[in-house]
């Protein structure tokens, strides 16, 4: 599973050595992806290394070997998959559903006499309450939660790992379920996507022309970011928890 930063990464350093036979440095990568620092071009090749796409070779300037392609790239090395947008799910998942009279009139769920069902809720993945991560992935099941919890919306679920959100009772283990939205009120809890490329579980804050992403476990900095690096995916609504 690639971010679309990734991809980006990958697509570019692949075009490369289809033009020039070598792959490019890393100033040019940074230049090509718009990005402040080499730091993010070597954050960016790590991660291509440990899902397998790419292969560093040692003593060797410019080593870069392309393992593997993803499928929209041609898939020629091997196959992968597409890159993940995490603001993008389709269709009725995760709505609350409404029932309908025998004339066809929709009747909201507090005007039924039986008991509501549980909704299903797309789980997308993982999401970090700690060190943001780039885990967060495509469907892979679904959770059932009460449709109390949801309102009005489209929502999703991610598995918490992490420990920063335990002083909000969130644990590492947790499920929990966001509204998909792209705004954010001071305070709210939400998922940031920060730089395209990395998911975090945070405590929302706007202070004056930054966005401070919060932790709620003294061990962990809160984190200060230009409105421009951050993007807010969803607001949390619920948790659920096995014991």
């Amino acid at each position: 599973m690639l971010t679309p930063k990734q991809y980006e990464l990958l697509q570019f350093i692949h075009q490369r050595v289809k033009e020039r036979g070598i792959p490019p440095s890393y100033d040019e990568m940074k230049d090509a992806l718009g990005l402040r620092s080499k730091s993010g071009i070597h954050r960016l090749i790590t991660a291509l290394e440990e899902r397998g796409f790419i292969r560093r070779l040692p003593h060797r300037a410019r080593a870069i070997e392309i393992v593997r392609l993803p499928e929209t790239m041609g898939g020629s090395l091997g196959s992968g998959r597409a890159p993940f947008m995490p603001n993008v799910i389709d269709g009725g998942l995760g709505r609350r559903p409404d029932s309908q009279d025998g004339l066809g009139n929709v009747e909201p769920l507090n005007a039924v006499s039986e008991p509501p069902r549980a909704v299903v809720v797309p789980v997308m993945g993982r999401i970090a309450a700690g060190v943001p991560i780039s885990a967060i992935q495509d469907h892979t099941h679904d959770v059932l939660a009460p449709p109390e919890m949801l309102g009005n919306g489209e929502h999703f679920a991610l598995e918490v790992r992490g420990d920063s959100m335990i002083e909000a009772g969130i644990l590492d283990g947790d499920t929990v379920i966001i509204r998909r939205t792209n705004t954010a009120q001071n305070g709210d809890i939400v998922v940031a996507l920060v730089d395209d490329e990395e998911a975090t579980l945070k405590r929302f804050r706007r202070k004056g022309g930054s966005i401070a992403l919060e932790a709620a476990n003294p061990a962990y900095e809160t984190r200060i970011f230009g409105p421009d690096r951050v993007k807010v995916q969803g607001r949390l609504v619920g948790l659920l928890r096995r014991y």
